[in-house]
């Protein structure tokens, strides 16, 4: 590559900037630093991830970018728009393009944030379905992703705001440690959520087995009551000759009878416990 004999890349790092799907990190080639960031966006409710790999020298940088959608004409602006920036060195010009990155989290995560509010206050409100407790479970594997993005960004913004690296002055590092103060938010913000789905699902389990358990006791309160006048007419047609009050003519109502007063006094004892 004419870029790659230009300006002397490393052959190792020409290489992993052309694979896609890689951990963000920081290499050192001699005199110059290599760095893999991960661009991430919401498409469709779902998080779209994109690489943007970084060559940094004392008098140059080159960037590679795969799979991010994410307009880079803003920062393109900025940096065109400020010459003092862009006369301090090519370590601040990284600044500006992982600031740029980081800064494409935090409306993810306020999207998500939103979407799971309201997926709490619909589960203090109703039962959730089947698609609710899908959705749960999808943003649970997406944030987990997520954070297994954060961790590694995280450890290259400490290393560029706390390391001595080649191409980066003491000065710029304090830049690099605010690009850093913003991951560790994101990080938060995304363990966050991860918690509160947990919590949703687990708040819901525990409604759907009060719902269930109180269905069960009434049933069994029911069944309860039914069981006497079951049991006294199976009793009475077995046609014994000898059965009391057989033969009286009061007998039919004085069973009646006997079985409404047994089945309304389990009715109020079972009221009264919140059975029924």
């Amino acid at each position: 590559m004419a870029l790659q004999a230009l300006y002397n890349l490393h052959p190792l790092a020409v290489e992993d900037s052309l694979k896609d799907g890689q951990l963000p990190k920081v290499d050192i080639y001699g005199d110059q630093l290599f760095l893999i960031a991960r661009t991430a966006q919401l498409d469709d409710g779902v998080i779209a991830y994109g690489q943007t790999a970084v060559f940094l020298g004392h008098s140059h940088i080159i960037t590679v970018r795969q799979g991010s959608t994410r307009s880079h004409l803003p920062l393109r602006k900025h940096l065109e728009e400020s010459p003092d920036l862009l006369g301090q060195g090519t370590d601040y010009v990284l600044h500006a393009v992982l600031d740029f990155i980081v800064d494409g989290y935090i409306p993810l995560v306020e999207s998500l944030e939103e979407e799971v509010s309201a997926m709490e206050q619909h589960t203090l409100d109703a039962f959730l379905g089947r698609t609710e407790i899908a959705r749960i479970f999808t943003l649970r594997r997406q944030l987990t992703r997520f954070g297994h993005i954060l961790i590694p960004m995280e450890e290259v913004a400490r290393k560029l705001a706390q390391t001595n690296l080649p191409c980066i002055d003491a000065e710029a590092r304090h830049y690099f440690g605010d690009v850093l103060d913003h991951v560790r938010r994101v990080e938060t913000m995304n363990t966050g959520l991860r918690e509160v789905l947990t919590s949703v699902f687990e708040f819901s389990n525990l409604m759907e087995q009060q719902r269930t358990g109180a269905i069960t006791r009434q049933l069994a309160a029911w069944a309860a009551i039914l069981a006497v006048p079951t049991a006294l007419a199976g009793i009475y047609g077995m046609n014994f000759e000898h059965m009391p009050e057989l033969h009286s003519v009061y007998g039919y109502p004085a069973v009646m009878s006997v079985i409404a007063v047994i089945c309304l006094t389990l009715y109020r004892r079972f009221r009264k416990t919140g059975w029924l």
